[in-house]
């Protein structure tokens, strides 16, 4: 969070997919035409003395992303919410740096240092200290996600011969490898942390036949990495990790005589009873969790699929392709496609938002808060009546008050 295809418009009445067991029948329910959607307000962030900007992620004090500066890079920048000033987090000596996260008073990223590799950071909007996070014995390293005041993600091994999945403890500093099952040739990557205490991630060995990987999830109290396994399929990636639950894509094993692999499938994985849940061909392209709603897209509808009701709900505003990106809560946001035009979908009253841009036609959403607050990048007016868009900016949409 790549075959049946549902079309939805926002404005027509919500069809549901209700699953009497995944993979073995369907049955089709009408659902009352949802209420009028909420409206927002988009706020131009600006940049930091160049043309264009981008939104990444926020919280609901600040929002982060990238930005580039009157001397033509591209740095990576938070915005006060409050006091509406977007703040130049700066490098690490190089030309260079980019947010992926914020919690709080902590930022996380990755920036250059003066030789042109990159580490990852985190950046402390109080003390307006930016540290360096260290490898392995490689040259880089990089973030994923952030809990508390632990940080997750990869670096290099000696040699650059392998990545390796760490967490970083903001309060200590230390910096721990997580390593593989197959140490030390393996390669592990984490896609999130819950909890405070498990990481999940995806881990392989090169040169395998198929080498997309198996899911891992690591308990930071026991130390112990566990293999979550491949379930009957040739290889699989966790994408997304919520509460006690993994989502990913499996791909089945080859079918027939002609040996050709069979299309993707989304896979759902409880950490606590061990269970692993096919979810089908539908939730096959990047799915994503929040609470028991796993959401994917695959043409040309994206879907929301109640993992306790095994209720499957198609969304989007049609008749293109709807894309996902970023989940909060109750909230999904990505872009519809031609265009791009983003949107936000809040899903239990199954209402959608197109939200416009900035005076221009086109607009991407990144991050979402659990208050449906969201942030992207979106076109401005455009210079001249020959062009529809201005440099993009990065976006704050808020819910507009009523």
């Amino acid at each position: 969070m790549r075959s049946g295809r549902l079309r939805t418009r926002s404005a027509a009445v919500a069809v549901t997919l209700v699953l009497l067991a995944f993979g073995s029948g369907q049955a089709f329910a009408h659902t009352p035409e949802p209420p009028a959607p909420p409206q927002y307000t988009a706020v131009d962030l600006g940049t930091l003395g160049g043309s264009g900007s981008r939104g990444v992620a926020l919280d609901r004090d600040t929002v982060v992303g990238n930005s580039e500066t009157a001397g033509a890079e591209w740095h990576a920048f938070a915005y006060d919410r409050s006091t509406r000033v977007m703040t130049d987090l700066g490098t690490l000596g190089g030309s260079s740096s980019d947010a992926v996260d914020v919690q709080g008073r902590h930022v996380i990223g990755n920036a250059t240092l003066p030789d042109g590799t990159r580490r990852g950071f985190v950046y402390d909007l109080r003390t307006r200290r930016m540290q360096a996070l260290g490898t392995f014995g490689g040259t880089d390293s990089q973030v994923r996600a952030i809990s508390g005041h632990t940080v997750v993600g990869s670096a290099r091994t000696p040699g650059n011969q392998s990545t390796h999945a760490f967490v970083y403890d903001i309060r200590t500093e230390v910096m721990t490898d997580l390593g593989t099952p197959a140490d030390p040739a393996g390669v592990s990557s984490p896609i999130g942390i819950s909890q405070g205490r498990f990481v999940a991630g995806t881990w392989n060995v090169p040169g395998a036949q198929y080498d997309g990987g198996r899911p891992f999830v690591y308990d930071l109290r026991t130390h112990v990495m566990t293999d979550v396994g491949l379930h009957g399929g040739v290889y699989s990636k966790a994408t997304s990790f919520s509460g006690h639950t993994i989502v990913g894509i499996t791909q089945p094993q080859p079918s027939g005589d002609t040996g050709e692999l069979p299309p993707t499938h989304g896979f759902a994985y409880d950490i606590r009873t061990r269970i692993w849940t096919d979810l089908g061909a539908e939730m096959a392209y990047q799915p994503l969790v929040t609470g028991h709603t796993v959401v994917a897209s695959n043409r040309p509808a994206a879907y929301a699929l109640d993992l306790t009701t095994r209720t499957m709900t198609p969304f989007g505003p049609g008749p293109g392709r709807t894309g996902i990106n970023a989940v909060g809560g109750q909230f999904v946001v990505g872009e519809a496609f031609p265009g791009p035009f983003c949107y936000v979908y809040r899903i239990d009253t199954r209402r959608l938002t197109r939200l416009h841009a900035l005076g221009g036609i086109q607009a991407t959403a990144s991050g979402v808060d659990r208050h449906g607050s969201v942030t992207g990048s979106s076109a401005t007016a455009p210079p001249d009546p020959s062009t529809p868009n201005g440099p993009y900016h990065a976006t704050l949409w808020t819910l507009s008050a009523t």
